[in-house]
């Protein structure tokens, strides 16, 4: 019998899938819970119903799992950082490794896959080198400062502990927070459209320990701002910068129009693979510098880099990829969209002293088709696309290319699992498979891949 949204079912969670979703099924239909471990039995509400499967959320758990572990953090039942924060870690590596496997099999088609096992995170807890934490503002006047509740956009708690970043960050928000409230600085209302303060991001290099205080407002000066930063430099010697990002819009990012720079050189500096890479507050950086260099390290085997060749690194960003590779062939052409990643890059490349690359900023699929030559002597691509993947286009120029060999670095399994096909479909085979955890307790994981023309 078909169940309609708002029904409450008891039902035994079987499988963990794709995005961490967990799979129950009520009179052999499919059923996806937000939360839920296999073997336990659940109380549910259904949220949605259609016809191939149901969508719900998890209300009670009425029978644990023997795999839970207590959660380290006091706010994981609220949370929406890290889910499987009460899940074994080896457990954790095993369904992240499976959901690779299920969209190989159930979208890529694949039916014979060369699928490695996960290679584990070396710190399991603070480990991000980013944080990002959000004001709300609170009726009659109050506000709050911290991360969103699990399952809701428009709610915020104010946070007092986070064990996926290092201390110190969570130190400054609770200085930041103190310091809010005898400012008299106005927290901007997301419905109303209006107030002052809007984010607070904080940067931590791993590798050399610099900090970097990104406040994002509507337009207008922060208030005491003087004090603000010898306060700062009293209790946080860390912090080597301090900005202020201006966004006016109503779209509710993190990003603005326009960046202020209250104290130092407005970047911080990170240390990858032997290289030294300058990170603005709107930059693209890995968010787990240690097993980044895992990351690359895992592709450059995979490329089996040449001194004689000429490699094309796709969705290049600020260079980590091509400059840390730079060093192993003869030269690197980079692909961006972001102007100012482009303008990062080539910073990156003149503070390390590399002279054998080049970046061009554009789409990947308008450039490669526009301008045929910059595949031209092309012997080996390194491709790391967001999440939506590669543009069909840019696979096609590619492909046409003759190019021999492809690493593919994803944060998607199902688009990589449909690249994948598309890719194997037009004269390639697919090598071995590696997943890498960049993000112990969340359901998110990362693979390497190589693509050999056939």
């Amino acid at each position: 019998m078909t169940k309609k949204p708002g029904e409450i079912v008891s039902v035994r969670v079987k499988d963990l899938a794709f995005d961490g979703k967990s799979v129950a099924e009520i009179d052999g239909k499919i059923l996806f819970l937000n939360a839920g471990l296999p073997g336990e039995l659940v109380r549910a509400e259904i949220t949605r119903s259609k016809p191939n499967y149901d969508i719900g959320r998890t209300v009670e758990i009425l029978e644990k799992s023997d795999k839970r572990i207590p959660a380290r953090c006091a706010h994981f039942e609220i949370c929406g950082g890290c889910t499987w924060q009460d899940l074994d870690y080896e457990l954790q590596l095993n369904y992240k490794r499976k959901q690779i496997d299920d969209c190989l099999k159930h979208i890529g088609k694949f039916e014979t896959i060369d699928l490695a096992e996960a290679l584990p995170a070396p710190d399991q807890f603070h480990y991000r080198n980013k944080m990002e934490f959000s004001f709300n503002h609170e009726d009659p006047d109050g506000f709050v400062l911290g991360l969103h509740r699990r399952g809701h956009f428009d709610e915020i708690f104010d946070l007092t502990e986070c064990h996926l970043a290092p201390d110190v960050i969570t130190d400054i928000v609770k200085w930041f927070r103190a310091f809010v409230k005898e400012s008299g600085m106005t927290v901007y209302h997301v419905a109303r459209h209006k107030g002052f303060l809007r984010f607070f991001m904080i940067r931590r290099a791993f590798n050399t320990g610099q900090i970097m205080i990104n406040i994002v407002t509507v337009d207008g000066a922060l208030a005491n701002a003087a004090e603000m930063i010898a306060r700062i430099k009293a209790g946080f010697p860390d912090v080597v910068t301090v900005v202020q990002n201006i966004n006016n819009s109503k779209s509710n990012i993190a990003k603005g129009e326009k960046e202020i720079i209250h104290f130092g050189p407005g970047f911080i500096e990170e240390e990858i693979l032997d290289c030294r890479f300058r990170i603005y507050a709107n930059s693209f950086f890995q968010t787990n510098s240690r097993q980044a260099e895992t990351l690359y390290r895992t592709a450059f085997e995979l490329l089996e880099p040449d001194k004689n060749h000429k490699l094309l690194d796709l969705y290049c960003g600020a260079g980590t990829i091509g400059l840390t590779v730079s060093k192993l062939v003869n030269e690197v052409v980079g692909i961006e969209l972001e102007q100012t990643a482009v303008d990062a890059a080539r910073e990156n490349a003149n503070i390390n002293g590399i002279n054998n690359v080049s970046f061009h900023s554009g789409l990947v699929q308008e450039l490669l088709i526009k301008e045929p030559g910059i595949l031209k002597g092309i012997d080996s691509i390194i491709t790391d696309p967001p999440r939506a993947g590669m543009h069909p286009k840019a696979i096609k120029a590619l492909v046409e290319s003759g190019c021999p060999k492809l690493v593919y670095i994803s944060c998607n399994p199902s688009t990589f699992a449909r690249d994948a096909m598309m890719l194997t479909q037009s004269g390639y085979d697919m090598g071995k498979v590696i997943p890498v955890d960049m993000f112990p307790h969340t359901m998110h994981i990362e693979l390497v891949s190589v693509f050999t023309k056939k």
